[in-house]
């Protein structure tokens, strides 16, 4: 079973390898049994539900790639019925919901009307719920909480423009949708986690194809408050500023993990956690290569990203999945 959120120490996470005979130390490429891998791909989503990892989306219309951890195998599932981009996956019911997504080509993407639904149980696709008309955007960071899928911020023109901080609760159960106060500022291209009673918001860009896309990366680390309503700000930002990072709640750890930035061509391999106890910042054990545009399982006593690309932009597209052994 997956766990995002944990009870543990305020300090950053132990990243060390496990005592071995001959541990792989840091970040590395693991090699499936049978040598399969994933579909190189980029802006698509990485989750894991049980003992499975799902590679999904992208540009493009590519088939779901499935790694089953007891195998240590890749296996094809179905494609999707449209191009799906830009988004962050969350698992409800053990099925993968995608939503704030982007479908065709740059710099003029549209937003998906309708949260698009994957069953790994079936390996089948399904519409689900529409979203409203005038709330619909790419980019934007997603996640459940208390049987309820909150979207927040993202992009109403592709890379063009027309960033917002809206901020949109769906109940899960009664299919309501819900607009809620806006986020301090408006962001694309990043990922929103859920720590206990709170939404963090970080990283990401208002993304200007017409000047640099890859500019206009943002610091600031915005929290919704369940409990109260309301949004606040930290004082510490972000040490790496970047977009189209990963991210993932550690313990009491935020990580944000790789990304891209208009100050090099490389994707960023830096990882880098928000203690949510002191609201600062700490320095990890970098990624053995950097990337952009996929995700970040925490499984197992490790912690596992897949595909992705490899410079800002799009290229070169990723093939490789890679792993970091937990204390």
């Amino acid at each position: 079973m997956f766990f995002l959120v944990a009870c543990g120490s305020s300090e950053p996470p132990a990243i060390t390898p496990p005592e071995g005979p001959t541990p792989q130390t840091g970040w590395h490429e693991i090699i499936a049994t049978d040598s399969s891998a994933p579909t190189a791909r980029h802006e698509a989503a990485f989750i894991g539900i049980d003992d499975k990892y799902y590679l999904l989306g992208g540009r493009g219309i590519k088939p779901v790639d499935i790694f089953d951890n007891k195998t240590q195998v890749w296996s094809s599932g179905a494609k999707p019925p449209v191009e799906i981009h830009h988004f962050q996956p969350v698992v409800w019911n053990k099925e993968i919901l995608l939503l704030g997504a982007m479908t065709g080509g740059y710099p003029g993407e549209t937003p998906l009307p309708d949260i698009h639904v994957y069953s790994p149980a079936t390996d089948s696709w399904s519409t689900g719920p529409e979203i409203p008309a005038d709330r619909r955007r790419g980019g934007a960071g997603a996640v459940i909480h208390n049987n309820k899928l909150y979207l927040v911020c993202g992009i109403t023109d592709g890379h063009r423009g027309g960033h917002v901080a809206w901020f949109d609760e769906y109940d899960l159960k009664t299919g309501a949708w819900r607009k809620l106060p806006d986020a301090p500022r408006a962001r694309d291209h990043f990922q929103a986690v859920v720590h206990g009673s709170k939404l963090y918001a970080l990283a990401g860009r208002t993304t200007t194809a017409a000047t640099n896309p890859f500019a206009n990366t943002i610091g600031e680390v915005d929290v919704y408050d369940f409990k109260t309503g309301a949004w606040s700000t930290l004082s510490d930002t972000l040490p790496t500023h970047r977009a189209g990072n990963a991210a993932i709640v550690l313990n009491d750890s935020i990580l944000v993990v790789g990304g891209e930035s208009k100050d090099q061509l490389l994707a960023h391999s830096e990882v880098e956690a928000l203690s949510v106890a002191t609201g600062k910042w700490h320095t990890l054990d970098s990624l053995s290569r950097g990337r952009h545009g996929t995700g970040i399982i925490h499984h197992d006593g490790k912690l596992i990203m897949a595909s992705g690309c490899g410079h800002h932009g799009g290229e070169p597209e990723l093939d490789d999945m890679i792993v970091y052994e937990l204390e």
